[in-house]
This record gives C-alpha cells, sequence and structure tokens, in this order.
C-alpha cells in the first residue's frame, strides 16, 4: 500500500479485544511495507556495520604497506557507502509510508464507526477520549506500526554481527556476543515503571482536554452565570497536574536513554582493553582490533531502537487500547445481515414501546421523560440502545432496521435529535445533503421559518446584503442564536426528504407563534411522508394526524390531541403541565 493509493477501499474488520491485539493486526495488514523497510534496514545496518572491516583492511595494508590491499579496503568501503545511502533513503521512505498508511487505516474504522453510531457515540464515550483518539493516539499507534519493521532490521543486525565477530576474531567475538544481549535487554526491567509513568500522563492529559472541550463548548453559558475564571482556574490545575505527570515520566525515560548510552559505553572500554592485551601479546593483528572495535562503537545505532520501540510500545499501547474501545462498540446486538438493499417503507414500529407510527401520517410521540424521549428517538433510528438488554430491532414496513445495510437503514429513517449540529461552511454546503432530490432548500427554508436566519446571513455576507446561501456559517453555528440553528438544522432534514423522519423536540428553541408556523410548514412540506415528532407542545401536537402517549416505557394511549386531552388525565398532565391534585380537582368539578 502507498500513500497515494489511499484511502484505503476497505480499512478491514480489526481485531478490538484489546489494545495489543489491534496492534499486531494493525502490522499484519501491512506486512508487505513492512517487509520492504525491513530489508532496506537490513541493507542500512549491514552496510554501517561493515564499515569497521573496509576501515580495519586499511588500517592492515598500511601497514603491511600493500598497495593493492588499501585499493580493495577502499572498494568496499565506498560500495558500503553507497549501500548506506540507498538504505537509509528508501527505509525512511517505507517506514514512513508504513506510518502514515497505518494512521489512515485508523482514521477510517474511526471515521466509519462515528458514521455507524452516530450521536450515541458521544454518550458512550466521553468528548476528550474522542478527540484523543481521533488526533494523536492515531499518530502513535502509526509510529508503533512503523517501528517494528526498524526494529526487526537492527535486532537481525546485532544478531548477525555477533556472529560474524564470532567468527572472524573469536576471542575479541564471544566477548561482545555475550555483552550486547545484556545492553539490549538491560531497560527491561525500568520499563513497566515508565509504562505506568506515562499512562498516568496520557490520563490527565485526556481529562485536561475533555474539560477544555467542554468549556469551550459552554463558554457562552459561562460568560452568562460569570464561570469562566472558575472554569479557567480547573483547567490550570489541570494542566499542572499534566505537567508535574510528564515531568515524572521523563525522568523515567531519561534513566532509560542513560541507560542505553552508559551501557554500551563501558562495553566498548572492555573490549578495548582485553584487546589491547590480546594485541600486545601477539593474538589479534591491529587490523582486527579495529575492525571489532567499530564494530561495537556502530552497534549504539541499531541499540537506540530497542529503545524506541519499548517507548512506541509504551505510548501506543493505551492509544491502541482507546482505540480498541472505540472500535469494538456496536451498532446493534444483532448480527444477521440481509441481501435487501432497496428502500424499505410503511408502518415504523418499536415492539419495546408498542410504538406505531403509520405510513404517510404525522404521528407526534408524547413522553413525559425527556431523556427517554432521547433514547426512544435513536431506537427509532436504529441506532444502538444505551440499554444492553434492549436487544429488540425497530420494524419499518416489517423489515428490522437492524438487518438492514448501515446506509440503506440511514437513507430510509433519518432522527434529528434536540440538540443538532451544524457544521462549519456555506448556507449552501449545510443544504448540500444527500438527497431524494424532491424538496429544494428554497421550500424547506420556508417551511422551517428560516426568513429571519436568511436576513442575517445575507447581513453577514462579505459584501454586505448578499447572497445568503453563500455566506459562511460558523462552527456549531455559533453567530446564530439556538432557535435559529435548530430551524436550519430542522431545513437540513426537510431537503433530506427521508422516507421516515423523526424529530426530537425541533421547535423546542422557538416562540409560540414561530412554532405554530414551522408546525404548519412541516405538516404540509411532509404531506403523504412519515412523520414522527417527540413533543409537547399543544401548537404542534393539534397539528399530528394521531398522537401516542408513552408513560413508563409503554404506548398507553392513541388518538388526536383534543381527544386525549379531553379523555387521558396522563396525557393531560404532561401537555398543560398540571399537577395532580389541580387534576384531581377538574375531576371533582367535571363530576
Amino acid at each position: 500500500m502507498q500513500i497515494h493509493h489511499l484511502p484505503y477501499a476497505d480499512p478491514g474488520e480489526p481485531d478490538v479485544r484489546s489494545g495489543t491485539r489491534f496492534l499486531l493486526w494493525l502490522g499484519r495488514n501491512q506486512l508487505g511495507g513492512q517487509v520492504k523497510s525491513l530489508l532496506w534496514g537490513l541493507l542500512l545496518h549491514l552496510g554501517i556495520a561493515g564499515l569497521p572491516l573496509g576501515v580495519g583492511l586499511a588500517v592492515q595494508a598500511v601497514i603491511d604497506r600493500s598497495g593493492g590491499g588499501l585499493a580493495r579496503a577502499g572498494a568496499l568501503i565506498a560500495l558500503l557507502g553507497a549501500a548506506i545511502a540507498v538504505g537509509d533513503t528508501m527505509q525512511h521512505r517505507t517506514a514512513v509510508t508504513n506510518w502514515i498508511t497505518a494512521a489512515a487505516r485508523v482514521q477510517q474504522l474511526l471515521a466509519r464507526k462515528t458514521a455507524e453510531l452516530g450521536s450515541l457515540l458521544t454518550r458512550r464515550v466521553a468528548a476528550g477520549e474522542v478527540v484523543a483518539v481521533s488526533t494523536g493516539d492515531v499518530e502513535k499507534i502509526g509510529w508503533f506500526v512503523e517501528v517494528l519493521s526498524r526494529f526487526a532490521a537492527a535486532a537481525t543486525t546485532l544478531l548477525l554481527v555477533c556472529v560474524g565477530l564470532v567468527v572472524y576474531q573469536p576471542a575479541l567475538g564471544v566477548v561482545v556476543a555475550a555483552g550486547l544481549p545484556v545492553v539490549a535487554l538491560a531497560a527491561l526491567p525500568l520499563l513497566p515503571r515508565a509504562t505506568r509513568r506515562a499512562d498516568v500522563q496520557r490520563e490527565k492529559a485526556g481529562r485536561a482536554t475533555e474539560l477544555a472541550s467542554d468549556t469551550v463548548a459552554g463558554l457562552r453559558v459561562l460568560r452568562g452565570i460569570g464561570g469562566e475564571e472558575l472554569f479557567l482556574g480547573r483547567y490550570r490545575e489541570a494542566s499542572q497536574e499534566v505537567r508535574r505527570a510528564a515531568v515524572r515520566s521523563a525522568r523515567m525515560w531519561a534513566l532509560i536513554a542513560a541507560v542505553q548510552v552508559l551501557l554500551p559505553g563501558l562495553l566498548l572500554i572492555v573490549v578495548v582493553l582485553y584487546g589491547a592485551k590480546l594485541a600486545l601479546e601477539g593474538r589479534v593483528s591491529v587490523g582486527e582490533l579495529v575492525t571489532v572495535y567499530g564494530a561495537v562503537t556502530l552497534t549504539h545505532h541499531p541499540l537506540r531502537t530497542f529503545e524506541e520501540l519499548a517507548m512506541a510500545y509504551s505510548f501506543s499501547r493505551p492509544s491502541a487500547k482507546r482505540a480498541a474501545r472505540v472500535l469494538s462498540l456496536t451498532r446493534t446486538t444483532t448480527t444477521t445481515v440481509t441481501g435487501a438493499h432497496e428502500r424499505p417503507g410503511g408502518d415504523l414500529y418499536d415492539p419495546v414501546t408498542g410504538l406505531l407510527a403509520p405510513a404517510g401520517l404525522f404521528t407526534a410521540v408524547v413522553c413525559g421523560d425527556p431523556d427517554a424521549a432521547g433514547q426512544l428517538a435513536d431506537r427509532l433510528g436504529g441506532h444502538p440502545s444505551e440499554d444492553p438488554d434492549a436487544h429488540v430491532s425497530v420494524l419499518l414496513g416489517g423489515v428490522p432496521l437492524d438487518e438492514l445495510p448501515l446506509d440503506t437503514a440511514r437513507s430510509a429513517v433519518l432522527v434529528q435529535d434536540k440538540d443538532p449540529v451544524l457544521l462549519s461552511g456555506t448556507l449552501r454546503e449545510l443544504l448540500d445533503v444527500p438527497s431524494s432530490g424532491k424538496v429544494s432548500a428554497e421550500d424547506a427554508l420556508a417551511a422551517a421559518q428560516c426568513g429571519d436566519v436568511l436576513e442575517a446571513l445575507a447581513q453577514a455576507s462579505a459584501d454586505g446584503g448578499g447572497d445568503p446561501m453563500r455566506t459562511r456559517i460558523t462552527e456549531r453555528g455559533r453567530s446564530l442564536s439556538g432557535g435559529q440553528r435548530q430551524r436550519l438544522a430542522l431545513a437540513r432534514s426537510l431537503v433530506a426528504d427521508p422516507e421516515v423522519l423523526v424529530l426530537d423536540e425541533p421547535t423546542s428553541a422557538v416562540d409560540s407563534h414561530t412554532e405554530a408556523r414551522v408546525a404548519a410548514g412541516v405538516q404540509r412540506l411532509r404531506s403523504g411522508r412519515t412523520t414522527v415528532v417527540l413533543a409537547s407542545s399543544p401548537l404542534l401536537l393539534d397539528l399530528a394526524d394521531r398522537v401516542v402517549l408513552v408513560h413508563a416505557g409503554e404506548a398507553v394511549a392513541v388518538g388526536t390531541h383534543r381527544e386525549l386531552l379531553a379523555t387521558e388525565e396522563r396525557y393531560r398532565a404532561v401537555v398543560t403541565r398540571e399537577t395532580e391534585e389541580e387534576a384531581l380537582v377538574d375531576i371533582e368539578e367535571s363530576a
């Protein structure tokens, strides 16, 4: 896989049983790139390891006054230099490719999971953790996948150097072969503590990121209540905790780095002292001593890869664990996938509550518990339930939504929650969504009563009073009021024109006059299409073809708004906010 081939046509199904298994799965899926990087790394390291041999031959040739030997040594050094240049260039190229392609695979997996779960993702995973996984964690995971091949090349090189030195000069080679494994593995006892400190640092960093994200999201509210300084103090304290944890982690890694410098130096001293003794005794030649000395000196570079692998694994394992936790979230508990790819239609039925929304009608649902209403809206859209015991799928025309391909289910049923998000971009881009093509942007904006929004955007345009469709909307629509954002989101849903549209409190942020006009516009534009609105506003309920009361998780009454208002006490209590005492008085008076 090359960078210019990205994105992947299919990133695959990851092994998310643990962070380590996820890392190994990524490595296996890039086996071709890993092998290429390994081979180029071997060329690089063996070229470096061979330099002392060329230098030793050159020194010995000078001592022996052999011009031919010196020429051969020079040719060997030139050849090794070319190998080093080519190996270094190509290993870097393949290593960066492995890094980027691994990170891209993880990003595609996360994007696919985000599209699958929708708004439920941030309900199951903290927003700060989602940000951490999709940014810094992706890079750390790619780093570990990339360093695997370089580590394999370095370890293979050290093994070949030990074997080669034992064959070339057994007396000194045995010392090197015994010392190099000790030097390479000396940092292992320190790794658990370094890993724990690194985990603490990342955990505190994740909390600080989540706090910052929440603060930015609620900045307008904080300014309204004068809470900026309070939250600024909390973030300052959290950032200082991150700093202290980072310093403690850095101390351990500095100690490991010091060990990786100290022990090779001690090994080099031992080799020089022992080699000098052997040279004085005439058991080794000067050229052989220079060769062994140079080989030990140049093993420092591959030895550093051992430290880098340990650090990469320490930093990437928690990142992979977080990514695996997000990727392990499932859309549903149902695993059966039907072959139906055509857009289904018909009545929408929820077996959990008994709610039935007949095809082509405007059905309003009254639910006294806002949280239960939100969960019902998600379930109607085929989103995974937060209740692990709720395994029953919603049916559309008798077909379980859970068994439909994700894109088919999303195109058939669209859910707009009570807090819709507007992405940054122009209004035209906002309304440029997959749709049936039967509802124009102008009709949708008119039905959602967005006239004042268009005027505000026209005035805010670059040329003043220009085309509102070309005016940019800031991130999350922060430059607009809550009611304006809500109506633009409603217009976007109307443009999509799904088979079934589920709206959760679509007019909660507008005044009563505007609410009545929005309700009439939605009813007119969605005529003949299935629409389900979860609301408790009498203005909206009075326009519905049928109203369903959901109480204690069960549909207990069905009728028109006026019928239920006259006959159902629980419905009247929710819609009119009437207390039980007031209801009893009304019943006694009517009797």
